[in-house]
């Protein structure tokens, strides 16, 4: 019997996913737990393992296609076994269209100017005045209708905080994704075009209420402008290919935060030696005793929740004209891959330690490097910390990761001359010194 293989369901908000790449072909064994196929989302990368153990009977959906959640992907079964028949779609029987039972609601004009040249004594006939009482029965109110409409927008919180941001009413937006789903390109294509499309469509249905088979038709999407032709193609010298999905993610996401926060970057250098002399010393004991190495990562982060308890403002976020203060400490570090990068999440960092803040980020690193995290490890961030030292930065000055208002870069540390003071006066000595750069948002951090 062949076993489904379906597109889970990672994440509440999340109501789709694009095959990125089948690791397995039809024909091919497959272990259970084994990875079949990966899938990207909004908000991860990750492989899908198989169910069951046996061979790829069927693949449904083919790469770059997006499947809703619990659709059918693939089908596993023994070897030389055949995909069990899609049931036979069976015809349903058309309802009567609701223009059917319209005419006995609607004043006689309207249902005798059909047949008015062919039997004008039937279009006349005494009973239509009647018709009117139920026509000028109180309307639904406006206001459930809007609330009944605004239960149908369906977004995902990034949509929203955009909307917010902004001052974008979501019933305005077209939705292109499933079901009508609000999209970030949505969301993006409606601002960047003025907010002038779409608003008008809500006072079509109370303009035409005798032809309701008209206005229950959705209104029509505005079409996007054309594209622009490519600059460059295939063979011009060139090679010419298309952003990843992740790729296409990361940039949408920095340029929505740099529209949304007012970024400023300040800069300070830190004079790491302590803590150089103290791995020198431990690091071997201590990756035989942890099972990881000892970086500066740790002793940065646990400093950073220092000054986040201390100045709670840089932990918090901003909501329109309110600013909502985090109680809870999940640090976001950000991970480079070889397909772009990732923020995976260090919920209640300010419970670990020096060592459980060692473990966890290398923990979260190698998942997200082998696709292994789920969506709820790269959410709920509430400050993040990038290192651009493991590539010899000296500095850089990193965006915000919405909406989060602050973001700490960690920089190159090197050996360099640097002034002390001694008992005897200042003195020039080899010290480890690194910048940190802060980037952060000025509508509520000065």
């Amino acid at each position: 019997m062949a076993t489904d293989v379906v597109m889970p369901q990672m994440g509440e908000s999340i109501a789709e996913g694009t095959i990125v790449k089948w690791l397995k072909k039809v024909g091919d064994n497959i272990g259970r737990d084994e990875p079949l196929l990966e899938v990207s989302t909004d908000k991860v990368d990750t492989e899908v393992p198989s169910p069951a153990a046996g061979v790829v009977l069927e693949i449904l959906h083919q790469e770059g296609e997006t499947v809703a959640v619990n659709a059918v992907l693939a089908r596993i079964g023994e070897a030389g076994g055949t995909a069990a028949p899609a049931p036979a779609a069976v015809a349903p029987t058309p309802e009567p269209a609701p223009v059917a039972v319209a005419p006995t609601l609607e004043p006689a004009p309207v249902a005798a100017a059909p047949v008015a040249p062919v039997s004008a004594p039937v279009a006349a006939a005494p009973v239509a005045p009647a018709a009117p009482a139920p026509v000028a029965a109180p309307p639904v109110p406006p206001a459930a209708e809007a609330a009944e409409e605004k239960a149908k927008v369906r977004s995902s919180p990034l949509v929203r905080n955009i909307a917010r941001e902004h001052g974008v009413n979501l019933e305005a937006v077209p939705g292109t994704g499933l079901g009508g789903r609000v999209t970030k390109d949505d969301i993006l294509n409606f601002i960047e075009q003025g907010q002038g499309q779409g608003k008008a469509a809500p006072a079509v249905p109370a303009a035409a209420p005798a032809v309701p088979a008209t206005v229950a038709a959705p209104a029509p999407k505005p079409v996007p402008p054309a594209p622009a032709a490519p600059a460059f193609a295939t063979g011009d010298r060139v090679t010419v290919e298309p952003m990843s999905n992740m790729r296409k993610r990361i940039a949408e996401n920095m340029l929505v935060s740099r529209r949304t926060s007012a970024h400023v970057t300040t800069f300070f250098e830190a004079d790491f030696t302590n803590i150089a002399r103290l791995r020198e010393r431990v690091k071997k004991q201590f990756e035989a005793q942890h099972g990881t190495k000892l970086t500066f990562l740790p002793f940065v982060i646990k400093a950073t929740l220092d000054a986040l308890k201390a100045l709670p403002v840089v932990n918090a976020s901003a909501d329109g004209d309110t600013i909502v203060y985090k109680h809870d400490y999940n640090i976001g570090i950000a991970v480079a891959l070889e397909w772009g990068l990732i923020v995976p999440v260090i919920k209640q960092a300010d419970m670990l330690s020096i060592s459980g803040l060692a473990r966890a980020s290398q923990d979260l690193a190698n998942r997200a490097r082998g696709k292994q995290l789920k969506p709820d490890e790269i959410s709920g961030g509430t400050f993040s910390i990038t290192n651009f030292g493991l590539y010899g930065g000296y500095t850089a000055t990193p965006i915000i990761n919405q909406p989060q208002v602050a973001i700490l870069g960690l920089g190159g540390i090197h050996k360099k001359p640097w002034v002390i003071e001694t008992p005897d006066g200042d003195a020039l000595a080899i010290r480890h010194i690194g910048v940190l750069s802060l980037s952060f948002d000025h509508r509520i951090i000065d």
